[in-house]
């Protein structure tokens, strides 16, 4: 069973950086996405980044020119370092592991607990 470990929320005030990490247990199959997503009080669920085994990446337009996702495919961790944040980027932020569960078995996706990333001065 495979469990994804966040780290690196907190309260930050506009215009500052935040750095989370997430790092799975067990063993993860090729190919893999990994991604964060966030969700505030009231709202969906919604994508922010995310990064595939083989190096692509996806953005949303609204962090795309201030958030910048990395993986290290040794250790299968990503990071989202955070740059300019706003008070709209407020939330909590779930990574999220897309993967197979045995070699070319069929794909299972896997969530964390979530890590509250709060903007405010």
């Amino acid at each position: 069973q495979v469990q994804l470990v966040e780290s690196g929320g907190g309260l930050v005030q506009p215009g500052g950086s935040l750095r989370l990490s997430c790092a799975p247990s067990g063993i993860i199959f090729t190919p893999y996405t990994m991604g964060w997503y966030r969700q505030a009080p009231g709202k969906e669920r919604e994508l922010v980044a995310s990064i595939m085994s083989g190096g692509g990446t996806i953005y949303a337009d609204s962090v795309k020119d201030r958030f910048s996702i990395a993986g290290d495919n040794d250790k299968k961790t990503i990071y989202l370092q955070m740059n300019s944040l706003k008070p709209e980027d407020t939330a909590v932020y779930y990574c999220r592991l897309d993967s197979p569960i045995r070699i070319f078995g069929p794909q299972r996706t896997y969530w964390g607990q979530g890590t509250q990333v709060t903007v405010s001065s």
